[in-house]
């Protein structure tokens, strides 16, 4: 396929038609407001979007941010992950603090062209773009999109045998040059009341412990008492040395 990848520039019907996506409670992340609420003006240039120059439709996008750490990458990035580069670009634009290192948030593909090496294509685009101004680092909190029985822990340095994760998604960051740093155990936090669940899942969540919810990398934790549920999601940080 041929694809026009290029910064958003306003672009916002086109990016809508590539919306709906995700499961709803993955939506639910109270950080995530204050991302996507505020990137196209914030930050448009570290949006890209992918449309395919035949029929000039979106089939892409992906999302990353700018952001400042001083710490030592190697030697591990934040358990917050996706939740902690979100606040800290936000805390960074608000105090006027340089950025040093770009954070991936999000690459979305249409879901009938999934399988195709859209995502590979995308994520190097994202390093391109973050080369472009003028980074050298860029660390992503990879959401496996495998199935995994045993803890992320060991899952996300589960190899094959030519060496590559076995996770697809995490294979392709590292096909991509990425290097695997440490789990971010809870990289996104989602809370609700019961019915705010039930209407996101459609399950009953009528009894207390744990729920497996579909889309969900990790059980979600019910309490039927105080009437609420909480969801912790791990993610895989993975560093791009540019």
């Amino acid at each position: 396929m041929d694809l026009d990848i290029a910064p958003l520039n306003g672009r916002l019907e086109l990016l809508g038609e590539l919306g709906g996506f995700w499961p709803v409670f993955m939506t639910k992340d109270p950080t995530a407001a204050f991302y996507y609420r505020h990137f196209d003006t914030l930050w448009p240039e570290f949006t890209l979007l992918a449309l395919d120059r035949e029929s000039g439709r979106p089939v892409a996008y992906a999302h990353s941010v700018p952001l400042s750490f001083s710490g030592d990458i190697s030697a591990g990035l934040p358990e917050g992950g996706w939740d902690w580069a979100v606040r800290s670009a936000v805390h960074d634009r608000l105090t006027g603090t340089p950025p040093t290192i770009v954070s991936a948030l999000e690459i979305m593909i249409r879901p009938d062209l999934r399988g195709g090496g859209l995502s590979g294509r995308m994520l190097t685009a994202m390093r391109e773009n973050a080369a472009r101004h003028g980074f050298t680092d860029l660390v992503a909190p990879v959401r496996p999109s495998g199935q995994f029985s045993e803890t992320i822990d060991g899952y996300a340095w589960e190899a094959r045998e030519d060496g590559l994760p076995v996770d697809p998604w995490l294979r392709v960051h590292v096909r991509a040059g990425g290097r695997i740093v440490n789990v971010a155990h809870c990289s996104m936090t989602i809370a609700g009341t019961l019915s705010q669940w039930r209407e996101w899942t459609g399950l009953p969540f009528s009894a207390s412990g744990q729920v497996e919810v579909p889309g969900a990398l990790a059980s979600v934790r019910c309490d039927v008492e105080q009437d609420y549920a909480v969801y912790v999601e791990p993610n895989v940080w993975v560093h791009h040395q540019l």
